[in-house]
């Protein structure tokens, strides 16, 4: 597994690492018996990252991958804060941070959080003075390690990037969102800031494996976020309708090498976008954890396929998400 410098972190983390929402909440069912059976299946296979939030089942999974990083030293752990509490944005001060360290530092059972995002705050959130000061008050209090953000919009991203405390920026990257690389990608390369690329499968629909008949339990945000009732709808399928999307990895498919999978080839195009640090797949159970983690053994993509993919992006997704996020 290669591993790569997280930005202003100074940590060594596998390129490919594992994202944790799912062993929380709003993707279906996920016991903890499948939940700690994956992130086993991902560490053996040379993950060292893992990406949770206070918010993913409500601490539960912050608690499931505290008691498997007790068994697994030497990983590095990513958590988020932030939406606890009503989105905005007097709600990021001082006090709440410190509540919400305090929680994810108990759910974890570590003394110093490796890494805390902002997650998603609102737009105004990433320009407060503020909010930096009281960042660095917890990393000089030892509470936290380092602090990114996870941001919706390329421009949050941005903003975020001219702060010098910033270490990380977290960004929905992938075949299906590639506004990121005009700007965000060559600014943080500049700064010396990682780049964490989420949602990198895009809910799924760049795993190949969905169609028109396709269906989702009640209880999965794919179900029930698709035009944003719960949250942001750049979370769900990144963005796009559903329909254009299957049609545009109908055309993604014959560009992926023989041997590997479509899910594979769509996370190899991420590691080769200059500047990622780490992308991280969901997982919900062992195979899946696996496969994941062998893309990063693939050989880079080749400019004919890097141009392929930029022309379905052009054709079919451009006009859905470019000018959104």
């Amino acid at each position: 597994m290669e591993h790569r410098v997280l930005g202003r972190t100074g940590r060594e983390v596998s390129v490919i690492g594992l994202g944790a929402w799912q062993l929380g909440a709003d993707w279906g069912q996920v016991t903890e018996d499948d939940a700690v059976a994956t992130l086993e299946a991902a560490v053996e296979a040379g993950v060292t990252f893992i990406d949770t939030a206070d918010v993913y089942g409500d601490g539960r999974s912050e608690q499931i991958v505290g008691r498997f990083v007790k068994r697994h030293p030497g990983l590095t752990v990513a958590t988020k804060m932030g939406r606890r509490l009503e989105q905005i944005p007097s709600n990021y001060v001082m006090s709440n941070f410190r509540a919400w360290n305090e929680r994810s530092r108990r759910n974890l059972d570590v003394d110093t959080l490796d890494l805390v995002q902002l997650h998603c705050p609102p737009t105004p959130v990433y320009s407060t003075d503020a909010v930096y000061d009281a960042l660095d008050t917890l990393v000089s209090e030892k509470k936290i390690a380092a602090y990114g953000v996870s941001v919706e919009t390329c421009e949050e991203a941005l903003t975020a990037i001219a702060r010098p405390g910033v270490a990380s920026v977290q960004i929905i990257l992938n075949a299906f969102r590639l506004k990121p690389l005009e700007q965000v990608l060559p600014a943080a390369r500049a700064a010396g800031v990682g780049i964490i690329a989420r949602v990198p499968l895009a809910s799924g629909l760049l795993s190949g494996k969905y169609d028109e008949h396709t269906t989702f339990a009640a209880d999965d945000h794919r179900a029930y976020n698709r035009n944003g009732e719960a949250f942001d709808v750049g979370e769900t399928f990144s963005g796009v309708d559903f329909a254009t999307g299957l049609e545009a990895v109908r055309r993604l498919v014959p560009l992926v090498p023989e041997g590997a999978t479509t899910a594979q080839f769509a996370l190899r195009w991420i590691l080769d976008q200059e500047g990622v640090s780490v992308v991280i797949p969901g997982a919900r159970n062992p195979a899946q954890a696996a496969a994941n983690a062998a893309a990063a053994a693939l050989p880079p993509l080749d400019a004919a396929t890097q141009d392929a993919v930029r022309s379905v992006y052009d054709e079919l997704i451009r006009p859905q998400v470019h000018h959104r996020w």
